[in-house]
């Protein structure tokens, strides 16, 4: 069975500062690309942050400078250090996990709320 729990939300002030974590299971995590997606209420949700299998990274431009994603294939971990954290940032934030098949097999975790006020 496959879990992605996602821990290490929070309310914070602006300008502060949260570190999630993403624990993979039932997943041979070093073959997935990870990626942290966020949906604020009434709004779409978006990517942040993605790191391929080989540690490739992208972010959203919102995020760039302010968030940095890793991955400890040892610990099937991927995290998601926000830094700066703006009123806007507030939103459930949700990990994900893509392999590239054809087609693409994803999974999905149930989220952890980040609360940034101002």
């Amino acid at each position: 069975q496959v879990q992605l729990v996602e821990s290490g939300g929070g309310l914070v002030q602006a300008g502060g500062s949260l570190r999630l974590s993403c624990a993979a299971s039932g997943i041979t995590f070093r073959a997935y690309d990870m990626g942290w997606y966020r949906q604020a209420p009434g709004k779409q949700r978006e990517s942040v942050a993605v790191i391929s299998s080989g540690a490739s990274t992208t972010y959203a431009d919102s995020v760039k400078g302010r968030f940095t994603i890793s991955r400890d294939n040892a610990k099937n971990i991927v995290q998601l250090e926000m830094n700066n954290l703006k009123p806007e940032d507030t939103a459930v934030y949700v990990c994900n996990a893509v392999l590239r098949t054809r087609p693409l097999t994803i999974y999905w975790g149930q989220g952890t709320q980040v609360t940034v006020s101002s």
